[in-house]
């Protein structure tokens, strides 16, 4: 089969590899869709981690095309969404029920075989069967939504409040749209790309802001006087990191939810998180929220179809991950078996 083999930084190459076969508690997965993440972007540059040589994509959706002996609630045809995220269950943040935290957490993608490639090995309990009827642009969404969702509760949104969102790419528009599910009174999103702020009021967005025309900080003191009961951080860039410290109240929260690069660091003044009594979070990956993730997309709570979507072969994965890393899409999706 065709693959994407990640070997070390700027080395991303398209390969033949066999499939070997499969464990019994394991299933094969006949890739129809793999998104591009800025995950994927970092690991290519070196600024991210993973366990190279391995096959990028971790968020995919595929037709069960084998199943092994011990395999029991899924057959050949089934379609499916996968959780790359796999914990080992035994060690200390595991067995408080921090999954995500997993001292051996590997991911498919990541540390293992993932779905930039034709077809993927992934173990039984990995994979999500969808709904009939699911949107078929939405399903390749379900990763990212999952993580999403677990930001929202990290985030801690209450009836009411006013909510900053700093950037309008995928996750910031997904967050809108999540927020304003969780109760928020007002949705503001930050954003400098008149493209992505018109899709944000197409899905809700009660402001948009332009931060060429407009200083940011100064722009949500006077929409909200003392500042925003929440703020969240969608680009990954130190730069926007410490703008969310600044535009939260006094008893706010910032949550941190874009990845910066490894080692990129920030000015924190201790005093004014004591004196704004501020709440600061980070959120990582997905614990247990897959099924509530594919219950928003199928529900129509969470939209995806105003979203830019470019659709690349196997062969364009390099291409699809410069229109991920420039900002020319919102989502480059690689379609391995088209």
């Amino acid at each position: 089969m065709k693959v994407a083999l990640f070997e070390k930084p700027h080395s991303l190459t398209l390969r033949s590899k066999p499939i070997r076969n499969i464990l019994p508690n394991e299933v094969l997965v006949s890739v129809q869709a793999c998104g591009v993440c800025g995950t994927d972007v970092h690991i290519v540059e070196g600024t991210a981690r993973s366990t190279p040589p391995v096959v990028l994509g971790h968020e995919f959706v595929g037709v069960v095309k084998d199943v092994g002996s011990a395999v029991e609630g899924s057959e050949p045809g089934q379609l499916v969404a996968v959780d790359p995220n796999i914990s080992c269950g035994v060690c200390y943040f595991c067995r408080r029920g921090l999954v995500h935290l997993c001292a051996n957490l590997q991911a498919l993608g990541v540390d293992l075989d993932g779905g930039m490639a034709e077809n993927c090995i992934v173990p039984a309990q990995q994979i999500y069967a969808l709904p009939d009827g699911m949107p078929a642009d939405a399903a390749p969404f379900v990763e990212p939504v999952s993580c999403a969702v677990h930001g929202i509760d990290r985030a801690n949104i209450r009836a009411g409040d006013t909510v900053v969102l700093i950037g309008g790419g995928t996750i910031g528009l997904i967050m809108l749209q999540l927020a304003r599910n969780a109760g928020a009174g007002w949705t503001i999103l930050v954003e400098p790309l008149e493209q992505k702020r018109r899709i944000a009021v197409e899905l809700g967005a009660d402001i948009v802001l332009d931060t060429m025309e407009r200083d940011t900080k100064s722009a949500v003191m006077d929409i909200t006087n003392v500042g925003a009961d929440v703020v969240i951080e969608c680009v990954g860039k130190p730069k926007t990191a410490q703008l969310a410290l600044e535009l939260a109240r006094r008893g706010g929260t910032v949550e941190l939810f874009g990845v910066c690069p490894i080692g990129e660091k920030i000015f924190v003044e201790p005093n004014q998180v004591y004196f704004k009594e501020l709440t600061v979070v980070g959120s990582y990956v997905n614990p247990n929220t897959f099924s509530r993730s594919i219950a928003l997309l199928h529900a129509g709570k969470v939209r995806v179809d105003r979203f830019q979507i470019d659709r690349f072969p196997l062969d364009g994965v390099h291409e699809a991950l410069d229109f991920q890393r420039e900002g020319k899409t919102l989502k480059s999706i690689i379609e391995p078996n088209k």
